[in-house]
């Protein structure tokens, strides 16, 4: 007998090497596996090759809308509606304003009421219509952190507590340190043939970019800044000496840099969780953070060394990092997923 699947989820995200990339597929390859006979995935293409990690079984439509745009909003939710799914759960907060059944959503932050990064003012007054609706309209909604969770009560009302559930991001298991082979090969694939700090995001406002090459440029300490990052605001930096932009690395690659720097920094200014930090944490890899945002709540109990987020600090910190220390009990994504499939079919 063929059970039609009773949750759709919104994969469109999963192929992109982005944050929200890396949750979309650790959270639905794991709910996949527990439960394959509840879901059905919403994806760009069913020749992605993430989905070779979920049940052959699991049924894909295709649904290759661009995130927030004109048809996602028009040509989605007929989608949803033919899907016969119950239940409707997006990883993000760009839920179709006309979602034709109840939804879950996760917003994992308020970055663009914060940093809106465009100059654009219809962009600026579609994101908040659009965040607004989902906030208003979802039958729950899931964050990443306390941080996030205050985020949203604090702009939208304290209504809105009683349909939050926070359930943090999870470290895969290859994060780990890293053997000598394993470093040596990722330090002769990327050169890296001095020692050196490693950032990996990308360099939009609150990223606070600027103020880290600043800090670098004061105490390079003999070492390299390594930047793990893309986008266009890239284009915009003033790159000092010994300081070099790897546009694309291979998640596979992560752990051996990691493992292969002197610390992991951001000087960042707004996150609503920050997985790089407890990664590089998990690998060994010694952590200079800014005490803002949800760092403070997602590295508490490690060895990561919290500063101010300005440039003399930093130097400082640069100079003197903590030492290493590999995380023994990251949080993770099984628990996370776990976590996650409960809420879902319990909605």
């Amino acid at each position: 007998m063929h059970i039609m699947p009773l949750i759709g989820i919104d994969c469109r995200f999963a192929s992109t090497q982005s944050g929200l990339g890396r949750y979309t597929r650790e959270l639905v390859t794991r709910m996949a596996l527990l439960a394959p006979e509840s879901f059905v995935l919403f994806v760009r293409s069913s020749e992605e090759p993430w989905l070779s990690a979920v049940p052959a079984k699991l049924r894909r439509i295709g649904a290759p809308f661009r995130s927030y745009g004109f048809a996602e909003q028009v040509s989605f939710p007929g989608l949803i509606r033919k899907s016969g799914i119950r239940l409707f759960f997006c990883p993000h907060f760009n839920v179709p304003l006309r979602c034709p059944v109840p939804f879950v959503a996760t917003i994992h932050d308020l970055i663009l009421h914060r940093y809106p990064n465009t100059r654009n003012p219809f962009k600026r007054i579609a994101y908040r219509l659009l965040m607004r609706s989902t906030i208003r309209h979802a039958c729950h909604l899931i964050t990443v952190s306390a941080f996030a969770a205050q985020e949203i009560v604090s702009q939208y009302g304290e209504q809105f507590r009683r349909k939050l559930s926070i359930i943090p991001e999870g470290v895969s298991k290859r994060f780990v340190p890293q053997p000598a082979s394993a470093v040596e090969s990722v330090r002769q694939k990327y050169s890296l043939f001095k020692l050196f700090y490693l950032y990996v995001g990308n360099a939009k406002p609150h990223k606070n970019i600027h103020i880290l090459l600043d800090a670098f440029r004061r105490n390079p300490n003999g070492r390299e800044l390594l930047l793990v990052m893309s986008g266009p605001e890239v284009k915009q930096l003033h790159l000092p000496e010994n300081v070099r932009i790897l546009s694309t690395v291979p998640e596979e690659d992560l752990p051996a840099l990691f493992s292969a720097a002197d610390a992991f920094v951001t000087a960042t200014l707004y996150e609503g969780f920050c997985l790089p930090v407890l990664e590089a944490l998990a690998c060994g890899c010694p952590v200079i953070a800014s005490n803002r945002g949800a760092i403070p709540e997602t590295v508490r109990g490690t060895s990561a060394r919290l500063v101010e987020p300005e440039s003399e600090q930093l130097a400082h910190a640069l100079a003197h990092p903590p030492a290493r220390s590999p995380l023994v009990s990251p949080p993770s994504w099984d628990e996370a997923a776990s976590t996650t499939l409960d809420l879902l079919l319990a909605a």
